[in-house]
Order: structure tokens, then sequence, then C-alpha cells
């Protein structure tokens, strides 16, 4: 038997060089349990409003029932005041703990079921219960214990930091695949045909890649209010240009096989050696790199947060909680820094472990027969 071949058993198939990979990548435990996990916490990151909600999953009554947190979860209004439930009130939205317990009260066979944790992101010291500045683990007025404490106007900290992770990572993997549609053609292309075509190209990059990013961000959202797509858009302006550099270079390698040259040589068309033969032998370093596209897009939206240059004051970030935490942290605050920091630094292990995973399953050395 020749050297570098493997005995395939007979009867059995010969495993592809892509499941072969991703065998790899599972036996590095560490690595694939960590992507195990981000999914799972990301896919969860979906159901808050009925996992993390003070809206009522079931509310049963006078024979009827509603099901307010599960209209929030596909976007229909769900909004309910007191005396749609005979109860008098001075105005404003039902608060679902408190009728709960008028309902206990009353035993009169009504009843509301909670989400599992049920505090919202956005209700603050207007809602009845919340206080500012409770302690992790501390019940509230007529409210159950809140698990990371409560910010200086009552919201509650675990909710918001549940949220903002669905907004990071929402923000980060968006970013990392528009990253990619943009760089990728612009490294092919550019790296395909080289020559002057490259070099131009290569000069009209550079001069891209000086835009001072921070201060045009900082002089749009003086004019404008920022929002997630505005944001997205602003840092796309050049976190496209490594992509586009990682792939022109394996492109300029690749283009001198000899693979490429009998394809030439029988005629097969520019758009069809770029996309079917050189793109696939070129993506394995940029899909390396995609974990670490999505730990950079995380730390520059919790570093626009946290400068004041990100999402709309009241949505759930990392960043302006870090900020918020930083204010009071003279005066024994320290939930309220801790807790976006241990979320950050729980979330960017976990995707650089399976990024680390990723680039050890793709190395090239790893299945190669030259040894």
């Amino acid at each position: 038997m020749k050297a570098g071949k493997q005995a395939v058993t007979p009867g059995k198939k010969s495993q592809s060089l892509l499941s072969r990979r991703w065998q790899k990548f599972k036996s590095l435990k560490r690595g694939y349990y960590s992507f195990v996990i981000l999914v799972i916490i990301y896919l969860l990151s979906f159901l808050l409003p009925v996992l993390v909600s003070n809206k009522a999953l079931v509310v049963q009554y006078n024979g009827s029932k509603m099901f307010p947190a599960f209209a929030d979860l596909v976007g229909l209004a769900s909004y309910h005041g007191y005396e749609d439930f005979g109860l008098k009130s001075a105005g404003g939205e039902v608060n679902y703990r408190r009728l709960s317990q008028e309902f206990e009260k009353a035993d009169n066979g009504n009843y509301v079921i909670m989400p599992l944790y049920p505090f919202s992101p956005q209700e603050d010291i207007s809602v009845e219960g919340n206080e500012k500045f409770l302690p992790p683990l501390t019940p509230g007025t007529h409210t159950a214990a809140r698990l990371l404490g409560t910010d200086d106007r009552g919201r509650d900290v675990f909710a918001r930091m549940a949220y903002g992770l669905n907004v990071s990572l929402s923000f980060a993997l968006l970013l990392a695949i528009l990253e990619y549609c943009i760089g990728v053609p612009i490294g092919a292309i550019s790296g395909y045909f080289g020559g002057k075509f490259d070099l131009i190209l290569q000069r009209v990059v550079e001069i891209w890649f000086t835009l001072p990013v921070l201060f045009i961000i900082i002089i749009v959202v003086s004019l404008v209010s920022p929002n997630f797509f505005l944001l997205l858009g602003l840092l796309l302006l050049v976190s496209w240009i490594s992509i586009a550099l990682y792939i022109r270079a394996e492109f300029l390698r690749e283009r001198t096989r000899d693979y490429v040259a009998a394809a030439v040589s029988i005629g097969v068309p520019t758009w069809k050696i770029i996309v079917r033969h050189i793109l696939p032998n070129s993506l394995v370093p940029i899909i390396t790199f995609f974990p670490f596209s999505i730990v950079s897009g995380i730390t520059a939206l919790v570093s626009l947060d946290y400068l004041g240059f990100g999402l709309p004051p009241g949505t759930p970030s990392w960043g302006e909680m870090f900020g918020l935490g930083v204010q009071y942290i003279n005066q024994n605050k320290w939930w309220l820094v801790m807790s976006p920091m241990s979320a950050m630094f729980f979330t960017l292990s976990l995707t650089v472990f399976v990024g680390e995973a990723v680039r050890e399953a793709f190395d090239p050395k790893t299945f190669s027969r030259l040894r």
C-alpha cells in the first residue's frame, strides 16, 4: 500500500473531506460543546417573550383564556387594562403579577400562569413592586427575588442581560455574514485577475480603509437617531476589507495551480473557474476566521453602546449596562458591572473556543497526504 493512502473496508463508503472535518471538530470537546451551548442559548433567546417577561402565559378569566406572552412572541398587540378583569385602577396596562395575587385572594376559579422568570427588561419603578438598586437574590415589595438585582431605574438586570444576548449575537452574526457577502466577491475578483486591475483595486481598498469609522458614527448619530440597521451599515463600511484581503491572498495562490490551468485550457468560463474550482479550495482560512468575526462584532457593538453611540436608549444592551455599572461602582453597586462583564466573558470565551476548534478541524495539514 502506498504511503499516505488509507485502506477502505469493503462495503464501507469512504468519508468526504467535509465529513472528516466535522468528525474532527466533534472530537475537539471544548470547541464542540461550546458550539452546542452557544446554539442552544441563542435559539432560546428567541423564546424570551415566553420565558423572561412580565406578560402572563395564560390568563383564565370567567371561562375565557388569554395568552398575552404568546401574542408578544408572534408580534401581536396584547394590551389589557385592569378593567378588563373587573378590577378598579387609575389606568394603564395590567400588572399580571398583581393580577395573579388578586385572583388567588378571590379564589373564584380564575388564575394566571406567569413565565419562568416573570420580569421584563423594560419595566421600571413606574411599575408596582419594582425598586431601585435591589441586590441579587433580593425580593422586592410584593415581588419574587431578582436573580441579578435591579438597576438605577428599577429594571431587572437578568432580564436585560438575557435580551441583550439576543441583540449582541444577532448583530454580530448579521455583520459577519454581510462582511463575507461583500469581501469574498471583491477579494476573489481581485486575486483571480491580478495585474493592473488588482493594483488599482487594492489602492481603492487602501484609501477606503482609512475612513475614520468612529468619527463617521459620531457624526451620523448626532444627526439621526441610531438604530440596529444603521449601526450595522456604518460598521460594515470597512469591516469587509479584512475578509477581502484574506480571500485575495488565497486566489493569488490558487490561480497558479495546475487544475486552474487545465480548466482554462479546455474553455471553462471564468465565473465557473472562480465559483466552482478556486473558491471551494480557498474557503478554509475564512471559515476558520468566522467565529472571530463574531467576537469582533460583539465587541464593536458593546463598545459603541458603552460610549453612548450605539443602540437607542432603553434597548437592552451589555454596553449600556456596563456603562451604568461604572457610574455606580464607587457606591458598592457591584452587580451592575459584574453582570454584563460576566456575560461578555462567558459568550466571548465560548466563541473563541469554537473558533480554535474550527481552525484545527479545517487545518489543511490534518488531512493532507503530503506528510
